[in-house]
């Protein structure tokens, strides 16, 4: 499972360096491919290929005319494609989602258990901070087993 946070850079060349925690148990379990992708342009997403394989199979068997898979559809296509992580564990976003996601230099990268997410450090951090939980956020979470 891919947990924890950890930050990393971007190098000049667009390339993001997975750190080595989130690397082994990548390259262990799924390989050295990603569909790199985001839901609104606003951080960078990355499945491992076999977990965005299981993603499209899903997408198949729901009906294609649905609004909200049309939607999800419509973004992870128009943010995505495909990247190999070379032997450095680094790993290229492409330009316009990197522009669009303000992805360089130093970021942050949150393990989302089978797929890692990547923001500006500075944009999440101002994220976490205007995001505390209420009372009903925790009655949902308790409600739900947590």
């Amino acid at each position: 499972m891919l947990r924890g946070s950890a930050l990393a850079r971007v190098d000049e060349k667009g390339r993001l360096k997975i750190p080595s925690h989130y690397r082994q148990i990548i390259e262990g379990k799924f390989g050295r491919e990603f569909y790199v992708t985001s839901l609104d342009g606003s951080f960078v997403r990355l499945y491992p290929f076999p977990v965005w394989l299981e993603i499209e199979a899903k997408l198949l068997a729901v009906p294609s005319f649905d609004p909200v898979v049309s939607r999800f559809r419509e973004a992870v296509t128009y943010y995505g494609a495909t990247a190999s992580m070379d032997r450095q564990g680094r790993l290229l976003v492409q330009a316009p989602l990197r522009e669009k996601s303000k992805i360089v230099e130093e970021v942050s990268i949150l393990g989302q258990l089978n797929y890692l997410d990547v923001w500006n450090r500075k944009k999440l951090d101002e994220r976490v901070a205007s995001r505390t939980f209420t009372e009903e956020d925790l009655k949902v979470l308790s409600d739900r087993g947590f």
